[in-house]
């Protein structure tokens, strides 16, 4: 038990820390709206990996068309993330004399981590056969490891939105532009390592080496 659970907290917390797109609109948020907004994309796993550790252990038994799947997942997210590159980019210092702008963070958390392949590879290559195995020896095994790994995870990245937003008022005009830039320039480059691995998986990159 013990062991499951300390291999839960190990691989949430790693995979909170990981640099990725989720991470960085954690931290976008958090600079541009306030810890409140960055803690909402950080939660977003709560609502999208319920459905995604069913499809992953469903996947596992019927192993046919996985990776054309996840391909079309991957190369949808890479497009969004595009868009949140872009919107990033051109974010503008937040001041009281700019209209309030609905932040949406929710929705975008929920879209990225959706739209992201990494969740599905994740739970189909380490998560789901641990899952399995853990439940066949009881389903509370199962039920810890799941709620153990989504903590460490969630918590990670609430970390990071709580000294982000904590650090906000600290950032002036030039700064603020300077690192909204570079959390523009890393979505960028996400969303094309997202497309890549869309069209490695879809088969369809192995056509023009």
């Amino acid at each position: 038990m013990i062991p499951l659970i300390g291999a839960a907290a190990v691989l949430g917390l790693s995979a909170g820390f990981s640099p990725g797109p989720l991470l960085t609109l954690v931290i976008a948020q958090s600079i541009r709206y306030g810890t409140r907004e960055g803690i909402k994309v950080a939660i977003a796993p709560l609502v999208t990996d319920a459905p995604i550790i069913a499809v992953s252990v469903l996947i596992v038994s019927r192993l046919a068309g996985i990776h054309y799947a996840l391909g079309i997942i991957s190369m949808t997210g890479g497009l969004f993330v595009l868009y949140l590159a872009w919107e990033t980019f051109r974010a503008e210092h937040p001041s009281s004399g700019m209209p309030q702008v609905r932040a949406g963070s929710i929705a975008r958390g929920i879209a990225v981590n959706a739209l992201s392949p990494h969740p599905y590879i994740f739970w189909i290559t380490v998560g789901a056969p641990v899952v399995i195995r853990a439940y066949r020896e009881s389903p509370l095994w199962a039920v810890l490891f799941i709620v153990s790994f989504l903590v460490c995870l969630i918590g990670a990245k609430v970390l990071v939105a709580f000294l982000v937003g904590r650090s906000k008022k600290l950032l002036t005009g030039k700064i603020y532009r300077l690192i909204m830039v570079s959390l523009g320039i890393a979505l960028f480059i996400f969303a094309l390592a997202l497309i890549r691995d869309g069209l490695k998986l879809s088969g369809i990159i192995a056509k023009f080496p």
